[in-house]
């Protein structure tokens, strides 16, 4: 009798686990149909990937693909040059002098050009926040300047195991040439994996951490209109933008990357690359704030 019970109980358990691991499939996919749906409405090519950071689970749609980050590859950047901070490499206090030779051309988004136009010196701190909260395109070759080039970032941010991206080149020559772009590049799921080492704190120091997510937090009315468009009121988000400039009705990127706290104070990475697109600035920004709100709903729900 207690042979038969304990078969009994096996045979149950074994039915139960069966039937929820379909059930997270079966969620999983119709998560992904909702991706495939939305990138049907669109004019151009989506990447997505939504990563549960603490859970590891992970959902994605063209989430191997390459896609031009634009002024996302300002947060590793970021990260890079916080982390030699943390090294004791350099101070958040450091003057540094900004000529105008270094000012990215008019196309370019520089507000340190137009408000300093015969040059400046800012500390790295301000220099850090113009190049994430303010997408600043000087500030980020400043930077890059300091950490000694765009390979010498890339290869930082490989040898933390995020091989996925590329950061071969400035903001002064990506302004310049409008298909450079395609050469700083990562790929969703990449993007997701490097989220997830800042928010875990293994990288940077918590005073860095901190900083770097204040900056990410700072609400932009401008960019507001793409993961957050769509979000219950007053959902915390930190993330980073990137846009090209439209030419001839196409636009090469339009992207944000960033972290959702959900109700239950657990987080996802979400990673939504837009591409050579011919829709409006409206759609493709409604169609970041979609993907967003269809994950968001899937965790909460889950």
């Amino acid at each position: 009798m207690k042979k038969r019970r304990l078969v009994t109980y096996i045979t149950n358990s074994i039915l139960i686990l069966i039937l929820l691991i379909s059930n997270q499939i079966y969620s999983q996919n119709t998560l992904k149909k909702h991706f495939e749906q939305i990138a049907d409405t669109i004019r151009g090519t989506i990447g997505i990937s939504v990563l549960h950071i603490k859970k590891g689970s992970s959902i994605s749609f063209n989430g191997n693909e390459k896609f031009p980050m634009q002024s996302v590859y300002k947060f590793p950047i970021a990260m890079v040059m916080l982390h030699e901070i943390d090294k004791g490499n350099f101070s958040l206090e450091d003057s540094i002098v900004i000529s105008k030779k270094e000012y990215i051309p008019k196309a370019g988004h520089s507000p340190i050009r137009e408000t300093y136009p015969n040059g400046i010196k800012l500390t790295i701190k301000d220099i850090l926040e113009y190049n994430v909260s303010k997408s600043d395109g000087t500030a980020c070759d400043v930077l890059l300047r300091l950490l000694g080039g765009a390979k010498k970032v890339e290869k930082r941010i490989h040898k933390l195991g995020v091989k996925n991206i590329a950061i071969t080149t400035t903001e002064m020559v990506q302004v310049a040439y409008d298909t450079i772009q395609y050469q700083n590049w990562s790929t969703p799921r990449a993007m997701n994996k490097l989220l997830k080492v800042f928010y875990n704190g293994s990288y940077l120091s918590e005073k860095s951490q901190k900083i770097l997510l204040d900056f990410m937090s700072i609400s932009n009315p401008w960019f507001d209109r793409r993961l957050k468009g769509l979000l219950p009121v007053n959902t915390p988000l930190v993330h980073k933008t990137g846009s090209a400039r439209t030419y001839n009705g196409l636009t090469r990127a339009t992207n944000d990357v960033g972290i959702i706290t959900l109700p239950d104070n657990s987080h996802i990475a979400i990673s939504v690359f837009l591409s050579d697109s011919y829709d409006s600035q409206s759609k493709r920004e409604l169609t970041i704030a979609k993907v967003a709100r269809a994950a968001y709903d899937y965790y909460v729900i889950k």
